[in-house]
């Protein structure tokens, strides 16, 4: 069980592990003893300094339906019957125009749509469902990776990227009361203005607005992931975190 695992490692499953929040996780992880197994649209980095991560990579496609689910059939055998602690839904796409302007709801082709889902939403009820008996086994916790996007019209996140999200929030609320049952608590997190290397022009100027005036670091939202998946929180369940700066007030 998660609480009495002393003498084996804990697991954690991460989607989007390649930069950003995502790296940031793996990092908080590994340093307290994890083992994480990394996934991600590209193959790992040669020159990565992660010594672990080649054994630990699952290279998959989660905008496509037939690759995610062999990728959840690598991730089974890479447990190997082991339990898993936690699965953390990072992974996300946000597509923008031409000239790098957001996607509004009249100009969003429908393929993109598809896509946008299929990453932000359909794929982590897939992953949750096709490892459901190894959280089970772990007592294992699942973070669902939202945005504030999901809860107000953002001047850069597009409209399919934000329904997404708004979506996936709502399937938090319902996978936690399905897998409770299970042992498994599910629990979603919803960052805002983030220091990453993929911001947008400006977004330094909404960070200058809120009550925090300045932007998030990915460490501080890896640490809100870190924290939902301890014992400290194991109570908590249907909750979906605001880490924002108090953007959301």
């Amino acid at each position: 069980m998660a609480e009495n695992q002393p003498e084996s490692r804990r697991t954690l499953i991460l989607t989007g592990a390649s930069r950003g929040i995502g790296h940031a996780t793996v990092k908080r992880f590994s340093s307290a003893g994890w083992r994480v197994i990394t996934c991600s649209r590209h193959a790992f980095p040669e020159d990565c300094p992660w010594e672990a991560g080649p054994e630990d990579h699952i290279q998959i496609d989660l905008s496509d339906q037939e690759n995610t689910l062999g990728g959840i059939v690598e991730m089974r055998k890479r447990l190997n019957g082991a339990p898993l602690n936690a699965l953390v839904n990072n992974a996300g796409v946000s597509p923008k125009g031409p000239n790098g302007e957001r996607l509004d709801a009249i100009h969003t082709k429908a393929e993109d749509w598809k896509h946008v889902f299929q990453v932000n939403f359909f794929a982590p009820i897939l992953l949750a469902r096709g490892l459901i008996e190894e959280l089970k086994a772990g007592k294992g916790t699942i973070i669902n990776v939202t945005s504030i996007a999901g809860s107000r019209v953002h001047p850069f996140a597009g409209a399919a990227y934000a329904t997404s999200k708004a979506a996936l929030a709502a399937l938090t609320r319902e996978m936690s009361a399905d897998f409770g049952p299970h042992g498994i608590r599910v629990n979603s997190i919803a960052p805002g203005e983030i220091d990453t290397a993929i911001l947008s022009p400006g977004t330094e100027e909404i960070a200058r607005q809120l009550p925090l005036r300045r932007l998030g670091t990915p460490e501080e939202v890896a640490s809100t992931i870190y924290f939902l998946c301890s014992p400290q929180a194991s109570y908590v369940t249907g909750t979906e975190i605001q880490i924002n700066g108090g953007e959301h007030v």
